[in-house]
C-alpha cells in the first residue's frame, strides 16, 4: 500500500512542519486527544485519538494510537517515520508502516506539501484500513489547510 497526497497551503514549510509535531495543532487539525513528539532523529511519534462512536464494520471503533518513531527532521524540507502502528481500540494493531512528509516552497510563497504513507500487510483488515485512513487524510489534509491559511 502507498498512499500520496499533494497539496498547497499558503503558510511557511516550518509553519507546516511544525503543525505535525504540536500538539495543540495536532488537535486542531486532526482531532488528537493526545501527543507525544519530538522531531528529532529517534524521537517517538505517538498521537492518541478518542474512540469513535461510529464502529466499522471491519475494523470497529476508530480512534486509538498511531505510533512510530522519527528516523529523519529536516528543518523546512520534512521528516520521516519507520516502524509506524496503528493501535486501535478495539482488535490487533496494524503496521508496520512509513510516513514521510516533505514541503517545498514556491517563488509565490506557497508551500507544496508531499505525504506519503506505505506499508504491506495482508487480510481484510488492511485493506479496510487503507481505505478508511485514504478518506481520513483527505478530510485531515483540507483542515490543515484551513488551520494554516486563517
Amino acid at each position: 500500500m502507498k498512499l500520496e497526497f499533494s497539496l498547497l497551503i499558503n503558510a511557511s514549510p516550518d509553519r507546516i512542519l511544525n503543525a505535525f509535531f504540536d500538539a495543540d495543532a495536532l488537535n486542531a487539525w486532526w482531532g488528537v486527544t493526545h501527543a507525544v513528539t519530538a522531531p528529532r532523529p529517534l524521537g517517538p511519534y505517538a498521537l492518541e485519538w478518542s474512540p469513535s462512536e461510529f464502529r466499522d464494520e471491519v475494523l470497529g471503533a476508530l480512534g486509538g494510537v498511531l505510533r512510530g518513531t522519527v528516523m529523519q527532521f529536516d528543518t523546512g524540507a520534512g521528516f520521516f517515520i519507520a516502524d509506524v502502528y496503528w493501535l486501535p481500540p478495539e482488535g490487533d494493531p496494524i503496521g508496520p508502516m512509513a510516513l514521510e512528509v516533505t514541503v517545498t516552497q514556491n517563488e509565490t510563497g506557497a508551500t507544496r506539501v508531499d505525504i506519503t504513507q506505505s506499508g504491506f500487510e495482508e487480510g481484510v483488515r488492511w485493506q479496510r484500513y487503507c481505505e478508511v485512513i485514504g478518506v481520513g487524510w483527505e478530510h485531515a489534509l483540507a483542515s490543515l489547510k484551513r488551520l494554516l491559511e486563517r
